[in-house]
């Protein structure tokens, strides 16, 4: 049944009140004279200071979306020398003229004799940030900055021009790793070793990208008169609501709670598949030895889809999607030359973000359109707030929206499958890859923490490490034989390590968040999706804590909450 968008408006840009109306970003020149005169005004009463506040906000929508527009063209592109170098530009001769004057702001406002009359609870979270920021801003840090961004487009670019050759077809990795699908066992591993013999012919310029990345971040560090780059990117990042220790907790919560469950479903489908020895081909394939879903055939097919989801759950939410569609913001399908992984990416000033991801024909791509479609939900429930800060909250909320998202919009998923017995086996599986997130995200976290407190390690000795962690959490009983050179470097695969350092435990945190979300939906749909909205809507105007509340849910990872949430998935799963 297909759901059509009613009373479907196309948003349009809001007024401009500080900026010219046709100002666009070109150079460095045409955007000094807003930071001078921002650097410059007289404020002569807390409404003026909040006016200043306002331009100030209304400036980096505009260039934050400037810089959305690069990268998201950059990265659909990763082959396009134009797009490249138009998003290097930006990086390399705006981002570090705007670092000082943006330092330069934040003093102006703390410094201001009116600033003790804003509204505290109106302003309390966007001042904290300001402060933090203060904290660890040194100039120095600048040039660093900018030579790290450069060199994570490094690894965008590497590993975006990874294809392989199956059956005389060149494809994506990720087009490749659908065949992990397959029930012939020969094929699976075929393409497994294919895939793995591509990443491997590039671990040398990974280890030696990351080598750089480490150095350069561990400086910035100690620069800002921290003792490593986890306790800096913990200031960083916001993290005001939880310590290291906090996370160290989790993994230990994780390994006692959830890796002996995975450790059992691991053995089942070892005795279903019949198999000597599970191996790492083996983990993908349905173990009744049914072929592999295909819920969608296109890109245009899977939006479609997604859209009518979307309108089942909620009116609203199908909106926000057809909206997407209407104004092209979505690139959905995988390419040669297209950089990896998915993405929903806000643009601020116009409010509509842009959705990018590598589908082939999966459920995995199904999950990852949702995902990204709650990224996107929030961006339209936040787009009106005020200031442009609170349009971003940090990423243990932000994937609380996509997270819960996949999970409260499977009573819907009839739309792509159906048939019963097909519906009844894509839950399960997805609720099973729910599991499998946590041992993975604490495989990945715990790294990140070992990393950055040893920046002297050789690469032999990160190899071992990762190693170490990789079989505390994965797969116990998986056998290695014969691949054992590939293990070392399955990390590599995580563009999180190379691009967005230490972006990964809230990845666990929301996912029990989302568990809570699905459980007070199931208990009352209306209610429960209510919360979630109201609670996404908050945008970053109040602590995760109080985010998490408003959800009706808690923001808590000790080991009786994860076991309380794990019980109701295995609940959930034996109804299937």
């Amino acid at each position: 049944m297909t759901i059509a968008a009613t009373n479907l408006t196309i948003p349009t840009r809001k007024p401009r009140t500080y900026l010219a109306e046709d100002f666009k970003v070109e150079n460095w020149e045409t955007i000094q004279p807003y930071f001078e005169e921002l650097k410059a005004r007289d404020i002569n009463s807390v409404e003026e200071l909040e006016k200043w506040m306002a331009d100030r906000s209304e400036l980096e929508s505009v260039l934050s979306e400037d810089l959305g527009w690069r990268y998201i063209r950059m990265t659909c592109d990763t082959q396009n020398e134009e797009t490249t170098k138009a998003f290097q530009y930006f990086v390399s001769e705006i981002e570090p003229k705007i670092a000082p004057l943006d330092h330069e702001l934040n003093l102006k406002l703390m410094h201001s004799p009116y600033e003790p009359a804003l509204e505290r609870e109106k302003y309390r979270i966007y001042l904290r940030g300001v402060e933090r920021a203060l904290e660890i801003f040194r100039e120095k840090n600048i040039p660093l900055s900018t030579e790290i961004s450069t060199k994570q487009q490094q690894y965008a670019a590497i590993t975006g021009a990874m294809t392989v050759t199956l059956d005389g077809e060149e494809m994506t990795l990720q087009r490749a790793a659908d065949r992990l699908k397959r029930t012939d066992r020969a094929v699976r591993e075929e393409a497994w070793r294919t895939v793995q013999e591509r990443r491997f012919e590039e671990h040398e310029k990974l280890d030696n990208l990351f080598d750089e990345l480490l150095k350069l971040r561990h400086q910035v560090a100690l620069n800002a008169d921290f003792n490593n780059f986890r306790d800096y990117m913990f200031a960083a990042m916001g993290r005001f609501d939880y310590t290291p220790q906090d996370c160290f907790d989790f993994h230990t919560s994780i390994k006692e709670t959830i890796v002996p469950l995975l450790t059992k479903i691991d053995e089942e489908r070892k005795e279903e598949l019949g198999v000597e020895e599970l191996r790492p081909w083996d983990l993908d394939v349905d173990p009744k030895g049914r072929t592999p879903l295909e819920p969608f055939k296109t890109g245009d097919e899977l939006l479609k889809k997604t859209v009518n989801v979307f309108y089942k759950l909620d009116p609203f939410l199908g909106d926000c999607l057809a909206t997407m569609r209407e104004m092209g913001h979505l690139d959905l399908e995988s390419r040669k030359g297209k950089a990896p992984g998915g993405y929903n990416y806000p643009l601020d000033e116009i409010g509509v973000p842009f959705i990018f991801m590598n589908a082939t024909s999966s459920l995995r791509d199904v999950i990852t359109m949702l995902h990204e479609g709650g990224h996107a939900v929030h961006s339209f429930l936040t787009r009106d707030l005020r200031l442009n800060a609170a349009k971003h909250p940090p990423s243990e909320v932000a994937e609380l929206a996509s997270m819960s998202m996949e999970l409260i919009s499977m009573d819907y998923w009839g739309t792509f499958f159906e048939d019963e017995d097909e519906l009844k086996r894509a839950k399960r599986t997805h609720l099973e890859s729910v599991l499998e997130t946590f041992p993975w995200v604490a495989t990945v976290d715990k790294f990140q923490h070992w990393i950055y407190e040893h920046p002297e390690q050789t690469q032999e000795e990160r190899h071992t490490e990762w190693v170490n962690i990789f079989e505390t959490f994965n797969h116990k009983i998986v056998s290695w034989k014969g691949i054992e050179k590939y293990k070392p470097f399955m990390w590599q695969k995580q563009l999180h390590i190379y691009e967005v350092p230490f972006y990964y435990i809230e990845y666990a945190m929301a996912q029990l968040g989302a568990i809570a979300v699905w459980k007070n939906y199931k208990e009352n749909p209306a209610d429960g999706l209510a919360s979630y909205k109201r609670a996404l809507s908050l945008g970053y105007t109040v602590s995760i804590g109080e985010v998490y509340e408003a959800a009706g849910i808690k923001f808590d990872f000790s080991t009786a909450y994860i076991k309380s949430l794990v019980d109701f998935v295995k609940e959930e799963m034996a109804k299937i």
